[in-house]
């Protein structure tokens, strides 16, 4: 997964970043198909607002979390995040399970009439 880190009205810093990659490449290991996570920092006032865009095939999710700290927003950022990529999981899983075959269709159509 590509993670691009983008700071605004904030320093640029190397320790956020590898801070937020490691959270992230967590979050890899919950959906296979991830290609790309934007990450934007930025600083209004006292308040530090951190922004995550998940895009990957079938999926594109959006958190934005604020706080007065960067690490504790950042972590709960990425739990909702989480929840989010659980969630849109187990959609495409029931999805996916609900649907009977062809075959089975048809052959409990012949059988009813």
């Amino acid at each position: 997964m590509e993670i691009t880190v983008n700071f605004k009205n904030i320093k640029s810093s190397d320790k956020l970043r590898e801070y937020v990659e490691k959270k992230l490449n967590k979050v890899d290991k919950l959906f296979d198909k991830l290609s790309e996570a934007r990450v934007v920092f930025s600083k209004e006032k006292d308040i530090r607002i951190v922004e995550i865009n998940l895009i990957g095939s079938k999926l594109n999710v959006h958190v934005k979390e604020t706080g007065r700290n960067m690490r504790p927003t950042i972590d709960l950022a990425v739990d909702k995040l989480k929840s989010q990529v659980k969630k849109v999981r187990e959609k495409i899983y029931n999805h996916r399970t609900r649907r009977k075959p062809r075959e089975e269709l048809v052959e409990n159509e012949i059988v009813e009439e």
